[in-house]
């Protein structure tokens, strides 16, 4: 992403510690280390069997017998289940050709304009995740999204409204731990942990947990999330509810040269955050570019056009102004 600074990783230190007795009994030890070791990933492998048996199971019952549906709280287990770190299951990398890296979101091509993922600046350790109600680009090197794609509509913000918050933050165990944010590194930071998709656009219990991944977070300053940026969000969803179909949303933060980091994993924090709003009944788009500041006021939003500038990226096919 343009403007972007190269982030150093820290170096952890190696821990001094005591020596320990050598013990005369070697292979028992490593008998018994490697019967742990077989214990684990076999307790892995039952958690991962089991949570995908109990899934199964009850949609299969759900669909069998319709009348259990409305009996039967299955987005509570699917939620839980989504969250479940399966071992070797990690988000995919980008593949980078050139200066442009071609995202392809094979799992969920619906939350882009007419299923086609766009192509960005490239960038180090650029992974694609799929969630129940949004899509992340998410950068390993500023340990924040590059963008987060949503598609909306005013069915989904209708069944939104019934939705409660749930405030659950949790580190994204499909990341790397080298290229992903801690709970720690936000705690003490004096940011806040912004909402890229926000937790209001999310239509259903499932959705709402995942919104609250740490891969779809940057440090924003306090006053700008409750405040100009809520208004935003705000107007968003109003504009949505009036809208005759699908709405598309592209939002993300811009990093100027050397951008401030926060906490032992060094996330990046952005000098700017921006929101597409691109309509596909009316071809016509615009964007919010704010400032990360808690002194930032509403402006009127910039073209589409201007955002490329601005950004170097071109995140929507050719739009009205």
């Amino acid at each position: 992403m343009a403007g972007s600074a190269n982030l150093q990783h820290p170096i952890q230190g190696s821990m001094a510690s005591k020596k320990k007795p050598v013990s005369r009994k070697r292979r028992s030890s490593t008998t018994t280390r490697s019967k742990r070791t077989s214990t684990g990933r076999i307790k892995r492998f039952l958690r991962s069997f089991a949570a995908s048996a109990i899934s199964a199971f009850s949609v299969a019952s759900c669909a069998l017998h319709p009348q259990l549906h409305d009996q039967t709280a299955l987005d509570p287990i699917l939620s839980s289940l989504k969250r479940l770190s399966v071992p070797g299951q990690t988000a995919p990398k980008v593949a980078v050709s050139g200066a442009q890296a071609q995202t392809r979101f094979a799992d969920c091509p619906q939350f882009f304009p007419g299923g086609k993922p766009p192509a960005v600046p490239a960038g180090q350790s650029l992974r694609e995740i799929c969630f129940t109600s949004f899509a992340i680009l998410h950068s390993g090197q500023a340990k924040t999204p590059v963008f987060v794609a949503q598609r909306l509509n005013r069915r989904m913000l209708v069944q939104a409204q019934s939705v409660q918050r749930t405030d659950n933050f949790y580190p994204e165990a499909r990341l790397p731990s080298s290229e992903r944010a801690e709970l720690g590194d936000y705690r003490g930071s004096g940011y806040s942990r912004g909402h890229m998709a926000p937790a209001g656009d999310m239509h259903s219990p499932e959705a709402m947990a995942q919104s609250f991944s740490l891969a779809n977070m940057v440090p924003q300053n306090q006053v700008h999330n409750a405040g100009a940026w809520s208004r935003i969000e705000n107007d968003t969803r109003k504009y949505i509810m009036r809208a005759k179909g699908d709405v598309y949303i592209f939002t993300g933060p811009v990093y100027g040269g050397r951008p401030e980091a926060i906490g032992v994993g060094k996330v990046a924090v952005p000098s700017h955050i921006f929101k597409i709003v691109y309509d596909a009944s009316t071809g016509r788009s615009w964007v919010h570019w704010q400032a990360n500041s808690p002194d930032t006021k509403a402006q009127p939003p910039i073209s589409h056009e201007e955002f490329v500038r601005r950004s170097g990226m071109r995140l929507l096919p050719s739009t009205k102004p």
